[in-house]
């Protein structure tokens, strides 16, 4: 927890003391302190689950885990709506070879989710895997519980409208209000779910064994602390990005896609790291899902509120050509995801499928010739659908008790094995 803290003050001390350095250097110092308070952040949330209802524990962490990934996004998204407002109607780049504004404010977007699956849900089944081969144990699948199919169900529900997104101009107040319903009756359906005694580890664990008040102050410190320390450094952080971008000739978009997710997931995926190596596969991939699914709605759908408001217009997020070809591969992962997790088991096999088609894109991007450049993408994303369409012809009679148990089922039932 200290180290934590330590990595957010020299982004501290740079913002409110008003100095700058080179973009380098504002970048590792700005996304070091994104990691920190993500950390704190996650460890604080865990903690909460001790003194809040099921209910608002579920909506506060629901939160929370997009809070660094957002943050960084609404100041993407709120650049694009100032650039549109002072350019009129379309979204003009700074310089012919820099990246639109509103083309960055769907790049993080873009990149945290599919870092999610790609790296985070293989990860997990990697390490599970590994120690079980240290046990000697012969098992190569992780099985999830049958109350991981409300996460499931509604997942499917928002890949299935964002496979929409990409024949679309826009990202519409229409969408937005779509997009956050399906959050908001996600949030309304699990948070009827029992309470459970949380199952604490490392720092949350800690301040779990505090007593009752002085375990509710450090966590609301810790979250406020946090929160303070996301919102002073995500628009730094943004800004830093794309100056290092431009003062070494890299990609500035690469840099807001990958980066920066990386920074802002870092936390998330050694909590569900930690859960596999202890064995505790359901809990590691399950928060690793159900954060799936706040990203894929809650994340996308206030982009284009904000881009609403810092534009005065309603005329929704503008996407242009390359924006299209990433929704489409980032939705077309989700299905292919979706669709292994649908008779909620995934194989060492499968987790190796995401993990490598992960990584095609880039692998197909650095042979095709630069005048072909996006192919890879839709190449990948076509992979993505044509495996999904064959595992939904394959296991279509499970996918309606899987929508049974997602939407309609008790979950006393649910929990009865």
């Amino acid at each position: 927890m200290a180290l934590a803290v330590a990595t957010t003050l020299p982004a501290l001390i740079l913002r409110l003391g008003g100095g700058t350095l080179d973009h380098p250097i504002e970048a590792l110092a700005f996304g070091g302190a994104v990691v920190g308070a993500a950390f704190l952040l996650s460890w604080a949330a865990e903690a909460a689950q001790l003194d809040i209802s099921a209910g608002l524990a579920i909506a506060v962490l629901a939160f929370i885990a997009v809070l660094p990934e957002y943050a960084v996004d609404v100041v993407f998204a709120g650049k694009a709506g100032a650039a549109v407002a002072a350019h009129g109607a379309s979204c003009v780049p700074p310089g012919p070879t820099e990246a639109s504004p509103c083309s960055l404010a769907l790049a993080n977007m873009t990149g945290s989710n599919r870092l999610l699956i790609g790296i985070g849900w293989s990860m997990v089944v990697f390490v599970a895997w590994w120690q079980w081969r240290r046990r000697g144990q012969r098992r190569n699948e992780i099985r999830l519980e049958r109350s991981h199919s409300v996460e499931l169900a509604f997942l499917a529900l928002a890949t299935i409208y964002s496979l929409a997104l990409p024949l679309r101009r826009t990202i519409s107040l229409l969408d937005a209000v779509v997009l956050v319903s399906i959050f908001a009756a996600y949030t309304w359906r699990i948070a009827r779910a029992p309470a459970e005694e949380p199952h604490l580890v490392g720092p949350a664990r800690y301040l779990g064994c505090f007593s009752v008040v002085r375990r509710r102050t450090a966590v609301v410190a810790m979250l406020i602390f946090a929160a303070a320390v996301i919102l002073l450094s995500a628009e730094r952080f943004a800004e830093a990005l794309v100056g290092t971008g431009a003062e070494f000739g890299i990609s500035e978009f690469l840099l807001v896609q990958w980066l920066a997710p990386l920074a802002s997931e870092a936390p998330e995926l050694l909590v569900a790291g930690l859960y596999a190596w202890r064995l505790n596969t359901n809990a590691g991939l399950g928060t690793l899902v159900s954060a799936k699914v706040n990203q894929w709605t809650l994340l996308v759908g206030t982009l284009p509120i904000v881009f609403a408001i810092t534009s005065s217009r309603v005329h929704g997020l503008p996407i242009d050509a390359t924006q299209r070809e990433e929704l489409l591969l980032t939705a077309a992962q989700s299905a292919f995801a979706m669709m292994i997790l649908a008779n909620l088991s995934i194989t060492v096999r499968e987790a190796l499928a995401l993990f490598c088609l992960f990584w095609a894109q880039f692998v197909v991007g650095a042979v095709v010739p630069s005048s072909a450049h996006g192919t890879e993408r839709i190449v990948v994303a076509v992979a993505y659908l044509v495996l999904a369409a064959g595992i939904l012809v394959r296991d279509r009679r499970r996918l309606p008790a899987l929508m049974h148990d997602g939407f309609l089922a008790s979950h006393a039932e649910l929990r009865s094995q």
